[in-house]
């Protein structure tokens, strides 16, 4: 099939990329020019495991393009998906410009009968304004174009997004076109041999879904949290509290990991959107605001954490910290609450030294314009970061980070203080080490935590 695939971003570029594998011929638009150069040589933008070995060997077989020619892209498309960003406005409520941007321009080049799917997370009621705008256009341009607008969104979680797009456990498909439908249906056969399991519905109640979807994980997550800090004023582990959750089979164990909140792309935006779009129609949307000042309010557990161990003085300190992304597999630092941590600390005097596997970059940049840049210092392995360390913060669970030299870390530190924000280690165990252990929800008690593998947004 021919696709064209509008956004050469996270959601896009993964999109294109992973159509290509199946045979179908894709052409990527973006509007930056740079991008589009840099990625017709395989240089990526984003971090994204496996991401790159398929973008080159669709480049190699012809089968992906890059262009910022909108005109030439679109001509005999069997399917448009529209994936630009779709960022939150500073009032909360998500912007849908450069998606009306796309559907305008998509008016004054479609000629042929054609299924536009909105890829790009929108609040409800924005497929129908896509829809009202392209066939307007279309209108005043006297073209006959039959033109389905299709709700797909997207369910990718960072650092696995490859696996999920070829193996997905469910497409979504919004759309009351029977012809659409089928289409749809047709795209996504070769991924679902395994679990074929396409989800038809309105075209609204699968821009809800989006929403509702990534606002019930995180309501899990600020949940959990909040139980840990209860845990901690009852002389309670909570990783056996989660544990005994988890086993429930009407509960299971995904997203109940206490730690240092959720961060992202998706979760934060998606909750204030939700809590935006409630507010539009007079509804006080209680839990959604409980979730996201929950989440607020664990940015700052881990710096609480360190100001108490040091009796609120943080000036001159040293403290390393190990993770900057939001979660681990990805490059993302975007609402990180590493990001906040280190911003806390330089605020409060305490000089940071910082590592991570894949971020470094991003996070350099960020803080390029930090005031008092110059107490962040960032290094290219994990004990380079503790050298003369008062205390080593654990802010992102990357899998290397779960079994260090313990006896290493020891000599190299200054300090002896360790604060687990996603509780990796054997309380017990470093505090035979001679370390001052303190975890979320367990500080100075608990189990070994299992290994794991959960990966959240």
């Amino acid at each position: 099939m021919k696709i064209t695939v509008i956004g050469a971003g996270y959601v896009g570029l993964v999109t294109a990329a992973c159509l290509t594998e199946m045979g179908n011929r894709v052409v990527c638009v973006d509007a930056a020019a740079e991008k589009v150069s840099a990625l017709r040589r395989g240089e990526l933008p984003i971090y994204e495991p496996g991401l790159d070995s398929i973008v080159s060997a669709g480049l190699s077989a012809g089968l992906l393009e890059f262009t910022a020619s909108l005109d030439a892209a679109v001509t005999t498309s069997d399917f448009i998906f529209i994936a630009v960003g779709t960022p939150m406005r500073a009032d909360g409520h998500c912007d849908t410009s450069a998606v009306l941007g796309v559907a305008r321009s998509l008016g004054k080049v479609i000629n042929d009968d054609t299924i536009v799917i909105t890829k790009s997370t929108v609040p409800v009621g924005t497929g129908d304004e896509v829809e009202r705008i392209i066939r307007d256009k279309l209108r005043q341009r006297g073209v006959s174009a039959a033109v389905e607008v299709v709700s797909n969104p997207e369910f990718l979680k960072e650092g696995v997004a490859v696996a999920d797009f070829m193996t997905p456990d469910r497409i979504v498909v919004g759309s009351d076109s029977e012809r659409a439908r089928e289409m749809m249906g047709m795209l996504y056969a070769p991924y679902l041999r395994r679990n074929d399991r396409v989800l038809y519905m309105g075209r609204r109640e699968a821009e809800m879904t989006k929403y509702a979807a990534n606002a019930m994980l995180a309501a899990r997550i600020s949940f959990m949290n909040e139980i840990a800090e209860l845990c901690e004023h009852c002389d309670v582990d909570v990783e056996q509290v989660r544990l005994g959750m988890g086993t429930d089979k009407r509960i299971g164990n995904a997203f109940l990991y206490p730690g240092a909140g959720y961060g992202g792309s998706c979760f934060p935006k998606d909750v204030r959107a939700l809590i935006a779009t409630g507010e539009e129609r007079a509804l006080d949307m209680a839990i959604l605001k409980s979730v996201d000042r929950r989440n607020q309010a664990q940015k700052q557990v881990l710096f609480d954490k360190l100001r108490s161990c040091f009796d609120g003085q943080l000036e001159g300190r040293t403290i390393a910290v190990w993770g900057l992304a939001f979660k681990p597999g990805t490059d993302d630092i975007r609402e990180a609450p590493a990001i906040a941590l280190i911003e806390s600390l330089v605020a409060a005097g305490a000089r940071v030294i910082a590592h991570d596997p894949v971020a470094t970059a991003n996070a350099r940049r960020y803080f390029a314009r930090f005031p008092h840049a110059a107490r962040v210092r960032f290094v290219d392995e994990p004990m380079a970061a503790v050298v003369g360390a008062d205390a080593l913060a654990v802010v992102t669970e990357w899998k290397r980070f779960r079994q260090p030299d313990f006896r290493a870390l020891k000599l190299a530190m200054r300090g002896n203080l360790i604060v687990d924000g996603r509780n990796l280690y054997h309380a017990g165990h470093l505090q035979r080490l001679g370390f001052d252990y303190r975890g979320v929800g367990r500080d100075n008690k608990g189990l070994n935590s299992p290994h794991r593998d959960q990966i959240t947004r």
